[in-house]
């Protein structure tokens, strides 16, 4: 079984951290382990910035002047 241990999450961020439910569930998983002491979020590889780059350009196609 994979994916997230919700009630020790939970446990860990309504109790420990004496978070409110809203806002244990406004967090985002990075949020919530840099709360908890975890390691920060792995680096942005080389790859991972190609498929960014891709998927959001600075411009759309077509365009060299910035102008719609």
């Amino acid at each position: 079984m994979t994916g997230f241990d919700w009630p020790a999450l939970m446990r860990a961020g309504i109790r420990g951290l004496g978070l409110r439910p809203r806002e244990f569930w406004a967090l985002t998983p990075a949020e919530l382990r840099l709360m908890l002491g975890d390691a920060a979020p792995a680096p942005l590889r080389r790859a991972r910035l190609d498929e960014l780059l891709a998927a959001y350009p600075d411009q759309a196609k077509g365009r060299d002047d910035g102008r719609d």
